[in-house]
């Protein structure tokens, strides 16, 4: 079959703006948009750049616009379009770098800021820090995120407000919030009680519809909503007594 791929160029080294570049793919075989894409650049045109490293929609390095949807290009198989021409964009509120490869800078900052990491105490117990499944199963889809960041490139509030920290960081942010294990204070994480952190959110779901592993990162930021407020409740109340 014969497809057109209608592919976003742009080298802000050498180019003005962003034009679109057509190529004509032919294949028989069921491939994936990332090996079709693969072989463009391999006999067509070297130059053509993106990312990718897994190839099994694990590292969510190939995480694009197709045909106006957001996913990652090595799951996506071409005959699922059920279309010939197939329109391939960068993730937007990213700067490019060069075609398909934005700067993903801005995402990880704002991840590194809410400290994703597990803060277990100053004593380990011999046995390590066990969890009950039962407990588990209330984070397991957050661990699930693969910080892809199509959620922060179709958040509308990231596009209007650099500062705002993005659905990724503020979901990764209440998965260890939420587990049992973690003993950071109420004071080290409240700091996400702005505008920028967790009312910042519009509350309109798109980082719930563009995710590819269905972790429904606004389910994250109302559950820091709601331990913030409950936070504020038992200070109050601690005063009060």
């Amino acid at each position: 079959m014969k497809y057109t791929f209608r592919i976003l160029r742009f080298d802000p080294g050498v180019d003005q703006s962003p034009c679109f570049q057509d190529f004509i793919y032919e294949t028989e075989e069921k491939k994936s948009l990332l090996e079709a894409l693969m072989d463009i650049r391999n006999d067509q045109d070297c130059s053509l750049s993106f990312r990718y490293s897994c190839r099994e929609a694990v590292c969510g390095s190939c995480a694009m616009v197709i045909n106006g949807q957001f996913d990652l290009a090595c799951r996506t198989m071409m005959e699922s379009l059920g279309t010939s021409l197939i329109v391939l964009e960068p993730l937007p509120n990213l700067e490019i770098q060069k075609d398909l490869i934005v700067d993903m800078e801005p995402f990880w900052r704002a991840l590194f800021a809410v400290e994703p990491y597990l803060f277990p105490g100053e004593t380990s117990p011999e046995n390590g820090h066990r969890i009950e499944d039962r407990e588990m199963e209330k984070i397991d889809q957050f661990v699930n995120c693969i910080m892809c960041g199509c959620c922060y490139s179709a958040c509308p509030v990231v596009a209007r407000d650099e500062r705002y920290l993005g659905p990724a960081a503020l979901a990764k942010l209440y998965r260890f919030v939420k587990d049992p294990r973690d003993e950071r204070g109420y004071k080290r994480w409240s700091r996400v009680n702005t505008e920028a952190g967790a009312w910042g959110c519009d509350t309109v779901f798109k980082c719930n519809e563009v995710c590819p592993r269905k972790v429904r990162p606004a389910d994250g930021i109302e559950g820091l909503r709601r331990k913030l407020i409950w936070g504020k409740v038992k200070s109050l109340f601690k005063r009060v007594r």
